[in-house]
């Protein structure tokens, strides 16, 4: 069995899906590994690296692509390289089937084998392999360093003699892994740290981090069955309304990271509330990517309303590839154990696994 991988486009993804501390698991089980010239260069990984665990190295991508059982990815594969796949291949990646449905749809037709590994169900089970919560980590305290550093006043508390300076007050909006990760890195920097969420279940995870957990009474359920957050009803949306107005005038700094998966990002923090905050605060939008959580989010621009820095990335984790690589790389690496079967040294798609049917695209 032989695994390829080719290199992503560095202009918007960074990461790579095999790092040389992987290799000899793959080699373990007996697999061969082909990586395109230069792999990991751009993250200071040598092609040498590669060549003395017994990586093969290609110039050419399309040999790779040609010769692969499996092919490991970031992101979905252009048009041009999608093309090139043949029938019984496997590819494995972060795919978007949400955006790309029509593209897979069409290549999963030539009885090419898809796996989108952002739609892994949060099982025990699957934990060593998800992706959204390995990324999701490094998301959440990227996000408050980039804020931080735009934040133009000083973030703990300092007792000096010519005077206290007060600690920065921070408000994360979701409390999901970033937002958790979030609150965690801002509380260890000295914030005075907020934070609200559709779900109420995530109260005492806030609380136990130090955060200050903002509740909205209500007696929807909102919350997957899989963990996730559900779209509010418009009157759960105008009590989070009135409860982020008031709060926002004492905040220095918004992380926002609520998402609902396959769709718009929903809208929280509204204009009337941007002018809330005080001239110098920073809101950093996670959710940018997928529309935003605030009404003036552009991807990949920093925004000034009244004084109000709002910014947010196509891919924050493009400032921390080498950590987000080793975590994807190993994540990937146990959703193949887990597909590969050690008796017959095949891929075996066991639809009867509920990893391999729900993250499966038919």
């Amino acid at each position: 069995m032989k695994i390829g991988s080719i290199s992503e486009n560095l202009e918007f993804e960074k990461r790579i899906a095999i790092t040389p501390e992987i290799v000899k698991k793959y080699l373990s089980l007996g697999f061969e590994i082909s990586l395109t010239e230069n792999y990991g260069s751009h993250l200071g990984i040598k092609d040498d690296e590669y060549l003395k665990q017994g990586v093969k190295i290609f110039k050419d991508e399309n040999e790779i692509l040609n010769n692969s059982n499996l092919i490991l990815q970031l992101g979905m594969l252009s048009d041009e390289k999608s093309s090139l796949l043949k029938k019984n291949q496997t590819l494995i990646g972060v795919l978007n089937p949400y955006n790309n449905k029509e593209k897979l749809f069409e290549i999963a037709k030539k009885n090419i084998n898809l796996f989108s590994l952002e739609l892994l169900p949060r099982i025990t089970r699957a934990q060593s392999m998800d992706i959204l919560s390995s990324q999701a980590n490094l998301a959440g305290y990227k996000a408050v360093i980039e804020s931080f550093a735009n934040f133009e006043k000083a973030i703990p508390m300092m007792m000096t003699a010519a005077g206290t300076v007060p600690a920065a007050k921070v408000l994360v909006v979701g409390a999901g892994v970033a937002g958790l990760q979030a609150i965690a890195t801002a509380k260890r920097m000295g914030a005075i740290v907020f934070a609200t969420d559709v779900r109420s279940a995530s109260k005492e995870q806030v609380e136990s981090l130090g955060g200050k957990f903002l509740t909205i009474e209500s007696s929807e359920n909102m919350e997957t069955e899989g963990g996730y957050a559900k779209e509010a009803s418009e009157d759960f949306k105008k009590k989070q309304e009135e409860l982020l107005s008031e709060t926002l005038k004492k905040i220095d700094i918004v992380i926002c990271t609520a998402l609902i998966p396959g769709k718009k990002a929903p809208l929280i923090i509204k204009e009337s509330m941007i002018n809330n905050l005080q001239s110098g605060s920073v809101i950093y939008d996670l959710a940018a990517i997928q529309g935003g959580n605030t009404a003036f989010t552009e991807v990949d621009k920093i925004i000034e309303k009244n004084g109000v820095k709002i910014m947010g990335e196509s891919n924050i984790l493009n400032k921390l590839p080498i950590s987000a690589s080793s975590l994807y790389s190993k994540n990937v690496f146990n959703f193949v154990d887990n597909l590969f079967d050690k008796e017959t040294k095949k891929i075996e798609i066991k639809l009867e696994d509920e990893i391999i049917e729900k993250t499966l695209i038919k």
